[in-house]
């Protein structure tokens, strides 16, 4: 069943952040649960590669390797 936090995903991705800003910055992941589906140049690759090795049934987080995280002003 979907929780919907990404907690586990989060923690996953702040505990490697360090590592995959020197080794994949600018690119994005997909982590389900404790397991990384890989790097990719665009949102939309790690979106096909998290649909084939997760499967539609679970859910999955896509976060970019950015040394800042960005911030959006909607007014």
């Amino acid at each position: 069943m979907a929780n919907g936090s990404f907690s586990e995903e989060l923690r996953v991705f702040h505990q490697h952040r360090d590592e995959w800003l020197r080794l994949n910055v600018g690119k994005f992941v997909a982590i389900q649960g404790e397991q990384v589906g890989g790097f990719f140049s665009s949102y939309a690759e790690a979106f096909r590669s998290g649909l084939a090795r997760f499967g539609a049934e679970h859910e999955f987080l896509i976060k970019q390797v950015c040394l800042t995280e960005p911030i959006y002003y909607i007014s």
